[in-house]
């Protein structure tokens, strides 16, 4: 009887949430009315940010911050699917890092439409064939992923989200037996995250790149004795067999994403700016030109170089660097730091991701 009793008090407390769920998304449907009158983009950073902060200062238990945060994210995708049918594009097929690490930032009730590679990403959002992209960064093991900085080159996209994955790395086949797999299927850098590990458990297997860890997984399911690195969910996918699960070679492997779109987050309370720019030919300049950032106390968060396909020996430089676009101090740095360059380019900003 007082189990009883007890679910039916969850009954009519479930009926109350659902009632305020709609009574939210009818909000949230004029929200976007007015967003739309406006020009304004429905997914808004800056404002998810401030919920997911909210949330965690009013959580008082027993559901934990994670677990409100995951129900939160369901309940604003749909929100978003209400105010207007997004899209996002991902570096695919289905099931890629890129994949979870998309629906983890724009939930199920988006549409995902999965490219073939990064440049697709990019140019599906410059064609407007979709509202957002996701692509991957940098990797906390194998460092940054060189094809995405450079397509920032030339593209007039803007970062306006970034997003974190713990990544997991899974052998994938069809046997038990890892006696039996000649081959091993994946992305280049996934065999840089596990090297230790395959030298360890298979140093006779052969490794294939493949453009994604689903790509991999595709193929291995109509191969009998190969196997892949890719994620449990393109196990499920695939009707794959888990072999060995978690063979990262470090247990703190994250990956950092980024979401683009035509145009950046509002400032929030704690955000971060990417700036490319190129620097004139004298001595010293990479020095001089990091004195503005010291000067107005400018912390920088990530500095990389790409070589120049225009001329040799001439790089891009990348900076990730804290505070808004819209910040004085962040402006008036960016000022400074013009006068050096001979090219200067602010890719967005965004808020920092907690």
């Amino acid at each position: 009887m007082e189990l009883k009793r007890l679910r039916q008090k969850i009954d009519r407390t479930d009926d109350k949430i659902i009632k305020l769920l709609n009574e939210r998304a009818k909000l949230s449907r004029l929200i976007g009315q007015l967003k739309n009158k406006k020009g304004l983009s429905v997914y808004a950073p800056n404002r998810e940010k401030e919920i997911y902060l909210k949330l965690k200062e009013h959580n008082m238990g027993p559901l934990s911050d994670k677990s409100l945060r995951a129900v939160y994210r369901e309940i604003m995708s749909g929100s978003l699917s209400l105010e207007k049918a997004i899209k996002v594009s991902y570096l695919g097929p289905e099931c890629t890092f890129t994949h979870l690490a998309a629906m983890e930032k724009f939930g199920s009730s988006v549409v995902y439409e999965p490219c073939k590679g990064i440049t697709d990403v990019f140019q599906e959002v410059e064609k407007n064939r979709c509202d957002y992209g996701v692509v991957p960064i940098e990797n906390s093991a194998e460092g940054a992923v060189n094809h995405t900085l450079d397509m920032f080159i030339d593209s007039d996209l803007k970062i306006c989200a970034e997003a974190y994955l713990e990544i997991s790395h899974n052998l994938l086949g069809h046997t038990n037996d890892l006696k039996k797999v000649k081959v091993v299927y994946s992305n280049p850098q996934v065999f840089g995250q596990c090297r230790i590990w395959l030298e360890t458990n298979m140093p006779r297997a052969t490794l294939i790149d493949t453009t994604s860890t689903a790509e991999a997984a595709m193929i291995v399911a109509k191969k009998r004795n190969a196997s892949c690195i890719a994620s449990l969910m393109a196990k499920d996918n695939y009707g794959l067999k888990l072999l060995a699960g978690g063979i990262e070679d470090s247990s703190h492997n994250v990956t950092r994403f980024l979401v683009i779109a035509k145009a950046m987050a509002a400032p929030t309370r704690k955000d971060k700016t990417s700036v490319m720019f190129s620097l004139k030919d004298k001595v010293g300049a990479l020095h001089d030109i990091l004195v503005p950032f010291k000067n107005n106390k400018i912390n920088l968060t990530k500095i990389e170089s790409r070589p120049s396909k225009l001329r040799a020996w001439k790089y891009y430089f990348f900076v990730d660097l804290e505070g808004h676009i819209q910040d004085k101090v962040v402006a008036k740095t960016l000022r400074d730091l013009k006068k050096g360059c001979t090219l200067l380019k602010v890719l967005g900003s965004y808020p920092v991701c907690e």
